[in-house]
């Protein structure tokens, strides 16, 4: 009787939960130490995984903290689609949607990615691989708002609106980088909303 192969699958899913550990490290160094402190020794060590195990995953600290951004990223559209899952039954209001895009990008998670924007920006190398991630991060973003909002961008002006209130919420979480100013965010995205609502909804 010929014995059967050992399953690959858990050798597979520890593979998985390694590169996930890693992943998960990378972000928070780099929101918590950014560019400088983030090396692939340091995620290493907080993954609890050996550098030779990072080193299999993601051969240099770039490709390493490239994918944890992208990672970050998705996490953040998962969690964007969710709510709006959760709420198919009642659409949520204008200011709910700036509220939560103002929490999404004031996280950890945008906090990682504005220091690989830093980085990228002096390293044409970096850049080329950001680059295209952040295009796609955008155009996701930017249709997923159009989607909670409701939106119908065939009227004048609302494209370009939408396109404003993410400029602004980027803005808002490298404001948030330096220091607490949630008090002045809830105003400036209250506000934000009111205008937001006179472009979606023109009176006839």
């Amino acid at each position: 009787m010929t014995p059967q192969a050992p399953s690959r699958e858990p050798r597979q899913d520890r593979s998985r939960a390694t590169r996930r550990r890693l992943l998960e490290a990378a972000i928070d160094c780099l929101a918590s130490e950014g560019w400088s402190g983030t090396t692939v020794a340091v995620v290493a060590e907080r993954a609890g995984v050996s550098r030779g195990a990072a080193q299999h995953h993601f051969r240099t600290r770039e490709d390493l903290v490239t994918a944890a951004v992208e990672y970050g990223a998705e996490v953040r559209m998962r969690s964007m689609r969710a709510r709006l899952e959760a709420s198919a039954g009642t659409p949520l209001t204008t200011l709910e949607v700036v509220t939560m895009l103002g929490d999404l990008y004031t996280s950890p998670l945008f906090r990682a990615a504005l220091q690989l924007w830093v980085a990228a920006s002096s390293d044409p190398q970096l850049r080329a691989q950001v680059l295209p991630l952040e295009a796609r991060v955008g155009r996701e973003a930017h249709r997923l708002t159009v989607e909670a909002l409701n939106a119908d961008e065939s009227i004048p002006g609302v494209r370009e609106t939408i396109q404003a209130t993410l400029d602004l919420v980027r803005g808002l979480g490298l404001a948030a980088l330096l220091t607490d100013d949630s008090p002045r965010r809830t105003r400036l995205l209250t506000q934000w909303a009111k205008t937001l609502d006179t472009v979606l909804t023109p009176t006839p």
